[in-house]
């Protein structure tokens, strides 16, 4: 088994995921090593049902490997109850889904403000953090608008912020531009390379679309389970 590395936030080694199939078992993930630095982006690519959920579900301790290491910000993830897992996943990691699923009630700012509430926070300073965070995406003049005032790139700056309320270390990205033009799909891109650098966390960015993957640090290929080697293709 490869040696873990303290100063990479995220790193998954030799991870294996199996599932039952019949008589015998499927391998979603196969004996797969990633390690992502702070402030760096990596694109994950590779064509459906290779196992790129898979990888992003572990990385998130969502699903226990069948074997391997998962390690968040130098805490091993196996090494913890299912309590402990939900408090590392709330403080560490933050989340962007393919849908934003915004609460339609709330505006953009209590979008954000909610998600620091949950976490047993005060409203007061969620606030004035929510509102640094939607001027940092762009949003600062729509901080009161709702869902249904906002476009879908809008909405999906929204999901970035709420996922950067936390201070995570660790961001994980499902596939943000699917519902998106060409244009907005490069500004959501560029939003989370910028925000990666400063906010210095790890990113992890799945995603069918490989023309802008120019704008992340690394990129690796996903097939029938197994990690491809990662090549720098910017910075």
């Amino acid at each position: 088994m490869n040696t873990p590395n303290t100063n990479m936030p995220l790193q998954l080694i030799d991870v294996t995921l199996e599932y039952p199939d019949g008589d015998g078992t499927i391998k979603a993930l196969d004996a797969v090593n990633l390690s992502v630095g702070a402030g760096k982006m990596l694109s994950l690519i590779g064509p459906s049902g290779s196992g790129k959920s898979s990888l992003l579900a572990a990385a998130a301790t969502l699903i226990r490997p069948t074997s391997g290491l998962v390690i968040i910000d130098g805490t091993t993830a196996s090494d913890l109850n299912d309590a402990q897992l939900t408090a590392l996943r709330r403080e560490k990691i933050g989340i962007i889904f393919q849908q934003p699923n915004l609460l339609a009630s709330l505006t953009a700012v209590e979008q954000l403000m909610i998600s620091d509430h949950l976490r047993g926070k005060s409203l007061k300073p969620a606030k004035k953090h929510a509102m640094e965070l939607l001027d940092i995406v762009g949003l600062a003049d729509s901080a009161k608008k709702r869902p249904h005032q906002l476009s879908g790139g809008q909405r999906q700056r929204v999901n970035i912020a709420r996922a950067l309320m936390g201070e995570p270390k660790v961001l994980l990205v499902d596939e943000p531009t699917a519902a998106l033009d060409n244009a907005r799909s490069e500004s959501i891109v560029r939003l989370l390379a910028q925000v990666t650098k400063e906010f210095s966390v790890a990113t992890v960015m799945v995603t069918h679309d490989t023309e802008f993957i120019s704008f992340t640090d690394s990129v690796a290929a996903m097939r029938d389970g197994v990690l491809g080697i990662s090549e720098l293709v910017g910075s």
